[in-house]
Protein backbone atom coordinates (compact mmCIF):
# COMPACT_ATOMS: atom_id res chain seq x y z
CA UNK A 1 0.00 0.00 0.00
CA UNK A 2 1.31 3.48 -1.07
CA UNK A 3 0.61 6.24 1.50
CA UNK A 4 0.41 10.05 0.40
CA UNK A 5 0.14 13.07 2.42
CA UNK A 6 -1.13 16.21 0.61
CA UNK A 7 -1.21 19.81 2.15
CA UNK A 8 -4.09 21.74 2.58
CA UNK A 9 -4.90 25.22 3.37
CA UNK A 10 -6.68 24.06 6.62
CA UNK A 11 -5.43 20.35 7.38
CA UNK A 12 -3.66 17.33 6.13
CA UNK A 13 -5.09 15.09 3.96
CA UNK A 14 -4.37 11.29 3.88
CA UNK A 15 -4.66 9.82 0.41
CA UNK A 16 -4.84 5.77 0.42
CA UNK A 17 -4.17 3.73 -3.01
CA UNK A 18 -3.82 0.54 -3.07
CA UNK A 19 -2.93 -1.38 -6.69
CA UNK A 20 -4.71 -4.42 -8.14
CA UNK A 21 -3.21 -6.59 -11.25
CA UNK A 22 -5.28 -7.22 -14.43
CA UNK A 23 -8.06 -9.85 -13.68
CA UNK A 24 -8.57 -8.67 -9.63
CA UNK A 25 -10.84 -7.22 -7.98
CA UNK A 26 -10.03 -3.62 -7.37
CA UNK A 27 -9.22 -1.62 -4.49
CA UNK A 28 -10.35 2.16 -4.43
CA UNK A 29 -8.47 4.83 -3.42
CA UNK A 30 -9.83 7.17 -0.45
CA UNK A 31 -8.97 10.87 0.95
CA UNK A 32 -9.63 11.11 4.65
CA UNK A 33 -11.51 14.73 4.72
CA UNK A 34 -12.06 15.11 8.15
CA UNK A 35 -12.05 13.05 11.63
CA UNK A 36 -15.26 13.87 14.47
CA UNK A 37 -15.47 12.78 17.40
CA UNK A 38 -17.38 9.73 18.54
CA UNK A 39 -18.88 8.08 21.61
CA UNK A 40 -15.67 5.29 22.61
CA UNK A 41 -18.63 3.59 24.63
CA UNK A 42 -21.00 2.92 21.52
CA UNK A 43 -20.42 -0.14 20.24
CA UNK A 44 -21.43 0.54 17.22
CA UNK A 45 -23.86 -1.84 14.92
CA UNK A 46 -25.34 0.29 12.11
CA UNK A 47 -24.53 4.00 11.41
CA UNK A 48 -27.26 6.17 8.53
CA UNK A 49 -26.98 10.35 7.93
CA UNK A 50 -30.51 12.00 7.68
CA UNK A 51 -31.65 15.53 7.48
CA UNK A 52 -28.19 16.70 8.78
CA UNK A 53 -28.43 14.71 11.55
CA UNK A 54 -26.34 10.84 12.87
CA UNK A 55 -28.30 8.29 13.41
CA UNK A 56 -26.60 5.65 15.37
CA UNK A 57 -27.77 1.93 16.32
CA UNK A 58 -25.07 0.25 19.29
CA UNK A 59 -25.24 -2.86 20.25
CA UNK A 60 -24.59 -5.25 23.73
CA UNK A 61 -27.16 -6.37 26.04
CA UNK A 62 -28.66 -4.02 27.85
CA UNK A 63 -26.65 -0.77 26.40
CA UNK A 64 -28.47 -0.98 23.19
CA UNK A 65 -29.10 2.49 21.76
CA UNK A 66 -30.87 4.66 18.70
CA UNK A 67 -29.03 7.40 18.79
CA UNK A 68 -29.62 10.79 17.02
CA UNK A 69 -26.56 13.54 17.38
CA UNK A 70 -26.43 16.83 15.61
CA UNK A 71 -23.82 15.87 12.35
CA UNK A 72 -22.09 18.76 12.13
CA UNK A 73 -21.37 18.95 16.27
CA UNK A 74 -21.90 15.55 16.98
CA UNK A 75 -24.23 16.74 19.77
CA UNK A 76 -26.40 14.69 21.06
CA UNK A 77 -30.36 14.89 20.67
CA UNK A 78 -32.20 12.13 21.29
CA UNK A 79 -31.74 8.11 22.42
CA UNK A 80 -34.12 5.02 23.21
CA UNK A 81 -32.92 1.93 25.06
CA UNK A 82 -33.59 -1.39 23.80
CA UNK A 83 -34.97 -3.92 26.53
CA UNK A 84 -32.50 -6.03 28.15
CA UNK A 85 -32.76 -8.61 26.46
CA UNK A 86 -32.14 -7.11 23.06
CA UNK A 87 -28.65 -6.54 21.00
CA UNK A 88 -29.47 -3.82 18.63
CA UNK A 89 -27.84 -3.75 15.36
CA UNK A 90 -28.22 -2.01 11.90
CA UNK A 91 -30.44 0.65 11.06
CA UNK A 92 -31.91 2.10 7.85
CA UNK A 93 -33.70 5.45 7.26
CA UNK A 94 -36.98 4.85 5.32
CA UNK A 95 -38.37 8.48 4.76
CA UNK A 96 -39.80 9.72 8.31
CA UNK A 97 -38.86 6.46 9.77
CA UNK A 98 -36.49 4.82 11.03
CA UNK A 99 -35.90 0.56 11.39
CA UNK A 100 -33.81 -0.54 13.55
CA UNK A 101 -32.51 -4.32 13.45
CA UNK A 102 -31.82 -6.85 16.87
CA UNK A 103 -29.20 -9.57 16.65
CA UNK A 104 -30.85 -12.88 17.41
CA UNK A 105 -34.46 -11.97 18.33
CA UNK A 106 -36.00 -12.10 15.13
CA UNK A 107 -37.21 -8.30 15.81
CA UNK A 108 -36.72 -5.29 14.38
CA UNK A 109 -38.19 -1.68 15.50
CA UNK A 110 -40.18 1.10 14.00
CA UNK A 111 -39.41 4.32 15.45
CA UNK A 112 -40.52 8.12 14.14
CA UNK A 113 -37.84 10.83 14.26
CA UNK A 114 -38.71 11.62 17.87
CA UNK A 115 -37.74 8.09 18.57
CA UNK A 116 -41.36 7.28 19.60
CA UNK A 117 -42.21 3.45 18.94
CA UNK A 118 -45.01 3.16 16.06
CA UNK A 119 -44.10 -0.30 15.04
CA UNK A 120 -42.28 -3.80 14.93
CA UNK A 121 -41.71 -6.00 12.17
CA UNK A 122 -39.99 -9.65 12.31
CA UNK A 123 -37.51 -11.88 9.83
CA UNK A 124 -35.71 -15.46 10.23
CA UNK A 125 -32.54 -15.57 10.74
CA UNK A 126 -30.29 -13.23 12.49
CA UNK A 127 -30.08 -9.81 11.94
CA UNK A 128 -26.59 -7.59 11.05
CA UNK A 129 -26.98 -4.80 8.84
CA UNK A 130 -30.05 -2.90 7.05
CA UNK A 131 -29.83 -0.10 4.19
CA UNK A 132 -32.82 1.23 2.29
CA UNK A 133 -32.04 1.58 -1.67
CA UNK A 134 -34.78 4.50 -2.13
CA UNK A 135 -37.50 1.00 -2.89
CA UNK A 136 -36.36 -1.99 -1.03
CA UNK A 137 -34.72 -3.01 2.35
CA UNK A 138 -31.49 -4.76 2.21
CA UNK A 139 -30.16 -6.79 5.57
CA UNK A 140 -27.89 -8.92 5.97
CA UNK A 141 -27.17 -11.64 8.38
CA UNK A 142 -23.78 -12.58 8.58
CA UNK A 143 -24.05 -15.13 5.31
CA UNK A 144 -22.81 -14.26 1.74
CA UNK A 145 -26.43 -13.79 0.86
CA UNK A 146 -28.57 -10.72 1.69
CA UNK A 147 -31.62 -10.49 1.54
CA UNK A 148 -34.39 -7.94 0.11
CA UNK A 149 -37.25 -6.91 2.17
CA UNK A 150 -40.72 -5.12 1.00
CA UNK A 151 -40.33 -2.00 3.65
CA UNK A 152 -44.44 -2.26 4.28
CA UNK A 153 -44.42 -5.41 5.71
CA UNK A 154 -40.89 -6.74 5.87
CA UNK A 155 -41.64 -9.94 3.77
CA UNK A 156 -38.69 -11.33 2.15
CA UNK A 157 -38.45 -10.46 -1.27
CA UNK A 158 -35.72 -12.14 -2.94
CA UNK A 159 -31.80 -12.85 -1.66
CA UNK A 160 -28.49 -11.19 -3.32
CA UNK A 161 -25.69 -13.99 -3.48
CA UNK A 162 -22.88 -11.68 -2.96
CA UNK A 163 -19.51 -13.05 -4.89
CA UNK A 164 -15.39 -11.94 -5.54
CA UNK A 165 -14.87 -13.72 -8.76
CA UNK A 166 -16.57 -17.53 -7.70
CA UNK A 167 -15.95 -17.58 -3.86
CA UNK A 168 -18.51 -16.71 -1.63
CA UNK A 169 -18.25 -13.21 0.68
CA UNK A 170 -19.33 -14.22 3.80
CA UNK A 171 -19.88 -12.26 7.27
CA UNK A 172 -21.68 -9.26 5.40
CA UNK A 173 -22.29 -6.94 8.20
CA UNK A 174 -23.05 -3.23 8.45
CA UNK A 175 -24.85 -1.94 5.16
CA UNK A 176 -25.15 1.16 3.46
CA UNK A 177 -26.68 2.08 -0.07
CA UNK A 178 -24.57 4.95 -2.11
CA UNK A 179 -24.87 6.14 -5.80
CA UNK A 180 -26.20 2.95 -6.89
CA UNK A 181 -24.04 0.14 -5.11
CA UNK A 182 -23.88 -1.75 -1.82
CA UNK A 183 -21.31 -0.89 0.85
CA UNK A 184 -20.76 -3.68 3.03
CA UNK A 185 -18.42 -3.92 6.33
CA UNK A 186 -16.99 -7.48 6.50
CA UNK A 187 -16.81 -8.37 10.01
CA UNK A 188 -13.71 -9.33 11.53
CA UNK A 189 -11.67 -7.39 8.71
CA UNK A 190 -11.18 -3.88 8.33
CA UNK A 191 -12.78 -4.20 4.43
CA UNK A 192 -15.52 -2.80 2.75
CA UNK A 193 -17.20 -4.52 -0.15
CA UNK A 194 -18.98 -2.88 -2.72
CA UNK A 195 -21.40 -4.43 -4.37
CA UNK A 196 -23.76 -4.68 -7.28
CA UNK A 197 -27.24 -4.88 -6.23
CA UNK A 198 -27.85 -6.43 -9.10
CA UNK A 199 -26.03 -9.65 -9.20
CA UNK A 200 -24.30 -9.63 -6.22
CA UNK A 201 -20.86 -8.86 -7.73
CA UNK A 202 -18.11 -7.44 -5.63
CA UNK A 203 -17.38 -4.43 -7.97
CA UNK A 204 -14.53 -3.30 -5.73
CA UNK A 205 -13.52 -3.14 -2.22
CA UNK A 206 -12.03 -0.54 -0.12
CA UNK A 207 -9.22 -1.32 2.73
CA UNK A 208 -9.83 1.06 5.51
CA UNK A 209 -7.00 -0.63 7.69
CA UNK A 210 -4.62 2.52 8.33
CA UNK A 211 -7.59 4.59 10.28
CA UNK A 212 -7.28 2.54 13.49
CA UNK A 213 -3.54 3.30 13.39
CA UNK A 214 -4.42 6.96 13.43
CA UNK A 215 -5.97 7.47 16.87
CA UNK A 216 -4.55 6.90 20.73
CA UNK A 217 -6.62 3.22 21.65
CA UNK A 218 -9.36 3.74 24.46
CA UNK A 219 -9.12 2.17 28.34
CA UNK A 220 -10.04 -1.20 27.60
CA UNK A 221 -9.85 -1.78 23.76
CA UNK A 222 -10.18 -4.80 22.48
CA UNK A 223 -8.85 -5.09 19.46
CA UNK A 224 -11.30 -8.84 18.58
CA UNK A 225 -14.09 -6.68 19.20
CA UNK A 226 -13.63 -2.97 18.50
CA UNK A 227 -13.61 -3.83 14.54
CA UNK A 228 -14.73 -1.26 11.50
CA UNK A 229 -17.75 -1.04 12.03
CA UNK A 230 -20.28 1.67 10.44
CA UNK A 231 -20.80 3.04 6.97
CA UNK A 232 -23.29 6.29 6.68
CA UNK A 233 -23.76 8.16 3.03
CA UNK A 234 -23.73 11.78 2.87
CA UNK A 235 -25.52 12.56 -0.30
CA UNK A 236 -25.00 16.50 -0.20
CA UNK A 237 -21.15 16.15 0.26
CA UNK A 238 -20.99 12.68 -0.92
CA UNK A 239 -18.71 11.55 1.32
CA UNK A 240 -18.60 8.96 3.73
CA UNK A 241 -18.41 9.00 7.39
CA UNK A 242 -16.78 5.30 8.43
CA UNK A 243 -15.85 3.94 12.35
CA UNK A 244 -15.79 1.27 14.42
CA UNK A 245 -17.24 -0.68 17.54
CA UNK A 246 -15.82 1.63 20.48
CA UNK A 247 -13.39 3.91 18.33
CA UNK A 248 -13.28 7.42 19.55
CA UNK A 249 -13.70 9.23 16.09
CA UNK A 250 -15.56 9.04 13.15
CA UNK A 251 -13.57 9.37 9.73
CA UNK A 252 -15.16 11.48 6.98
CA UNK A 253 -13.44 10.17 3.57
CA UNK A 254 -14.07 10.81 -0.20
CA UNK A 255 -13.98 7.52 -2.27
CA UNK A 256 -13.02 6.85 -5.68
CA UNK A 257 -14.88 6.00 -8.56
CA UNK A 258 -16.10 2.33 -8.82
CA UNK A 259 -14.32 1.32 -12.35
CA UNK A 260 -16.67 0.15 -14.95
CA UNK A 261 -15.64 -3.36 -15.87
CA UNK A 262 -14.77 -4.08 -19.79
CA UNK A 263 -17.67 -6.43 -21.90
CA UNK A 264 -15.77 -9.53 -22.52
CA UNK A 265 -15.53 -9.43 -26.41
CA UNK A 266 -16.66 -12.47 -28.38
CA UNK A 267 -15.22 -13.93 -31.56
Amino acid sequence: MRIVLAQRSVCAALFYFSASSAGVTPTLAYTIIAQHPHDSAAFTEGLAIDNGHLIESTGRYGESQLIIRDLSSGRLLKSTLLGPSEFGEGVAVVGNRFFQLTWKSERGHIYDTNLESVGEFHYFSEGWGLTYDGHELLRSDGSSRLKVHDPHTFSELRQIPVRDGEAPITRLNELEFAEGKIYANVWLTDRIAIISPANGTVEAWLDLSPLKQLFPKPANWNPTDNVLNGIAYDPKKKHFWVTGKCWPVIYEIKVGPVPQRKRSQTR
